[in-house]
């Protein structure tokens, strides 16, 4: 297996492989020219979007900056948008469903280290290079979620459908569909219901 393989199966893997190393110098670079544009650029920022989100048909409306490992990585449904500084750390998959919305400083992080002290400290190989082996975890957030401001989802996790997940939430586990759930860690709060309609006047 490559090491972009071992990666994306969960496995323990080398970062500082030459072919990982290539794809996330290619996502920065595309990520700091989007973060250059402005509200205006659409069609330079759809450009630029469709090379850092190859899997993504219809793209999300991100507000810059954006921060991304691979981008290669992330799958966006329909009609979601991200505000201002989403890091997404997909070095696992991300999905994130239909109707997500993001909101400012959100963090998916799918990245992991060994526990051990021995097994996550710096290596030596035999020509005096360095290297750190780390896994990944995917995340899922499934359709028509609201993650606010602060959230932090960690690898492993899936958000249900319909959930909320409240400001400065740190999401270490998965949360049931329609769900209102917030904390560090995140728990639910209740469920989300019918009552919860709003009357628009």
């Amino acid at each position: 297996m490559t090491e972009r393989e071992k990666m994306l199966s969960g496995e323990l893997y080398d970062s500082s492989d030459n072919e990982l190393e290539q794809l996330r110098l290619h996502a920065r670079k595309l990520a700091r020219i989007y973060n250059l544009t402005d509200e205006d650029q659409q069609e330079v920022q759809t450009q630029i979007l469709r090379e850092l989100l190859p899997a993504t048909e219809e793209l999300p409306y991100l507000q810059a900056p954006v921060y991304f490992d691979y981008g290669c990585h992330t799958y966006f449904g329909k009609y979601s948008s991200a505000n201002f500084n989403f890091t997404c750390l997909d070095v696992g998959e991300i999905h994130i469903g239909d109707n997500v919305m993001i909101g400012p400083n959100v963090t998916l992080a799918t990245p992991m280290h060994p526990l051990l002290p021995e097994e996550r400290n710096v290596r030596k190989r035999e020509d005096g290079s360095l290297y750190t082996l780390e896994y990944a975890k995917p995340i899922t957030i499934k359709d028509n979620c609201w993650l606010a401001s602060n959230v932090v989802v960690c690898g492993g996790v899936t958000i249900g459908e319909g959930c909320v997940i409240g400001a400065g939430s740190v999401v270490t586990r998965d949360i049931p569909p329609y769900s209102l759930a917030a904390g560090n860690p995140c728990r639910v709060i209740r469920k989300i219901t019918e009552k919860d309609h709003m009357i628009l006047t």
